[in-house]
């Protein structure tokens, strides 16, 4: 038997969308605006095009767009540098496209949540500019971090941090003095110790919640406030500790009493807004913090995005992550891909223990048929669940991308990350021919692969055994089935070794993370699977990197 797929028609307004806890089992769908369509042929994507791509994005069955960042920007970072927040940069339209695009799709049944930078800003955001232009002493200084150096002349860095991007933490400034970017040179990090901090980003949020976006995803929500004294940390390999120590940069106390009073503010409107932590923290328990009642409603799970296909390993993250929930009331969140790591299809396509930015292809065929099945998998588990722009299609990763077009800053920096998160972030397919492949008129930033034609929404819309089609299909299932969604608990059955198998309700998921076929019980009426599995008698057999869902009502 092929593939099952679920019969379903353009997506209604979803229903979640007038509930007042729609975010507990949402599915959330990020768009990088440079990335998705472009409607002015500059190669660059933009607001409009975002706007007339949405009836897409409400058939495909999404319940919310998260938007990377759109705010006035040199670029320095993909618009994480941040010089203007209540402003929208030129290459993607301006406050009236902001406007459309949120109009639009709140009568799609869909709502628009926005990033939002406030670890740091661009280093030509006005308060930096005056502070570097004033000189030691202004007060706008202590909106950042500026300090003597260390050394006889102040030679030297005031401590010993480096760079997210590689290289030193500290840039010297003519004046002698040195400021704080945790991430480029061109990000200075704010002072969140200064109140006039505080009072700025209390108005950013008011300003576009009047605007009328339905939340916010907190770019470095770890990141806000430092260590007193900003101490040494002492080791000459800090990036390979991110995610796993505790640092004097990250995950501090304070930060929470910063999200307790943007809590505040938010629950003041009406409509269920909500915040998403992007949180790297060393473990889900410390990730738990961010989303206790009073805080904010999700964080990014990113130990489960960095977990490898493998049964044990996968059925311990889902335990730990669930157990950390369940004390703060916070529904769990489940992503695969974003455009800072290696799409999952091409992380699934390589052996496991190469980190979340690889730089080969891999068996693209084993990546995808693993990437589907994790799909499954993931949007069957309890709670939230984000899907990054271009995995409906299957994407790989484009790990041959010429120096000569590259524009992640890491990769220009040594010592950093390893500076490949273009490859995740070239413009989608749409059209089997153009340019661009319908992209827009004028090609693309970042160049596209020759066989993406076969990859496009057009190409896969109407294929059964399409990757877009088994989206489309499982959202529309998750949709029909009450034991989908919300909720804090699965149920695990016995099943054989590689394999995940577990209840909710009516629901049954069975993931084969292994190499070789399995026989299981047939559960009831097959739903859908993300490959082909045969059906005798009351068995199943499932192929290796398969999931399926099944329904005994």
């Amino acid at each position: 038997m092929s593939q099952q797929h679920y019969a379903t028609a353009p997506a209604p307004i979803p229903a979640k969308a007038q509930r007042s806890d729609w975010w507990r089992d949402a599915v959330i769908y990020q768009v990088y605006p440079r990335s998705f369509a472009d409607s002015n042929a500059d190669g660059m994507g933009d607001l409009e095009g975002i706007r007339t791509r949405l009836p897409y994005l409400r058939d495909l069955g999404v319940d919310a767009v998260w938007l990377s960042p759109f705010y006035a920007s040199p670029q320095a970072d993909a618009g994480y540098d941040v010089a203007d927040y209540r402003a929208v940069d030129p290459m993607f339209g301006n406050l009236l496209d902001a406007d459309a695009l949120i109009r639009d799709a709140r009568g799609l049944g869909l709502r628009i949540i926005v990033d939002l930078v406030p670890n740091h800003s661009s280093d030509q955001h006005e308060w930096f500019k005056r502070a570097v232009a004033e000189g030691p002493g202004s007060p706008l200084r202590d909106r950042y971090h500026f300090r003597p150096g260390k050394g006889e002349n102040g030679e030297l860095p005031p401590n010993d941090w480096e760079s997210i991007f590689g290289g030193p933490a500290w840039t010297r400034v003519e004046d002698g003095e040195w400021y704080l970017h945790l991430f480029a040179p061109e990000q200075p990090d704010f002072n969140w110790e200064h109140p006039a901090v505080g009072d700025e980003f209390r108005s950013i949020l008011r300003f576009w919640l009047d605007m009328g976006v339905d939340g916010f995803r907190i770019d470095v929500a770890h990141g806000l406030v430092k260590a007193e004294g900003l101490p040494d940390l002492g080791s000459h390999d800090q990036v390979k500790l991110l995610g796993n120590d505790v640092m004097p940069f990250f995950d501090q106390d304070g930060v929470h009493e910063i999200y307790r009073q943007w809590r505040l503010i938010l629950d003041e409107y009406s409509g269920d807004r909500i915040f998403v932590a992007e949180a790297w923290t060393p473990t889900v328990e410390r990730t738990a913090n961010y989303v206790r009642p009073d805080e904010l409603h999700q964080a990014f799970n990113f130990q489960y995005l960095s977990t490898a296909w493998d049964a044990e390993e996968l059925r311990g993250v889902i335990d730990r992550t669930l157990e950390a929930m369940r004390p703060v009331g916070a529904p769990a969140t489940w992503v695969l891909s974003n455009h800072d790591v290696t799409r999952h299809t091409t992380r699934f396509a390589n052996p496991p223990g190469l980190g979340t930015q690889i730089r080969t292809a891999g068996d693209r065929a084993l990546g995808l048929r693993r990437a589907r099945a994790a799909t499954l998998l993931m949007l069957a588990l309890p709670g939230s669940a984000y899907v990054y722009q271009g995995e409906e299609l299957g994407l790989p990763d484009v790990v041959d991308l010429p120096d000569e077009v590259r524009q992640d800053p890491a990769y220009f920096r040594g010592a950093g990350q390893d500076g490949f998160r273009d490859g995740c972030r070239v413009p989608i397919p749409w059209t089997r021919e153009g340019s661009s492949y319908g992209f827009g008129a004028g090609g693309s930033w970042l160049p596209q692969p020759s066989d993406w034609a076969d990859l496009s929404v057009e190409a896969q819309t109407g294929d059964p055994d399409s990757t877009l089609e088994l989206y489309r299909s499982a959202l529309a299932v998750r949709r029909s089935q009450p034991d989908l969604g919300a909720g804090d608990a699965v149920e695990w059955l016995r099943a054989p070794e590689g394999v995940l198998a577990f209840r909710r309700g009516e629901f049954v998921c069975v993931a084969n993370t292994g190499t070789q076929s399995v026989t299981t019980p047939a559960y009831g009426r097959l739903l859908l699977a993300s490959g082909e599995v045969a059906e005798a008698d009351r068995d199943a057999k499932v192929p290796a990197d398969t999931t399926v869902w099944w329904t005994t009502a």
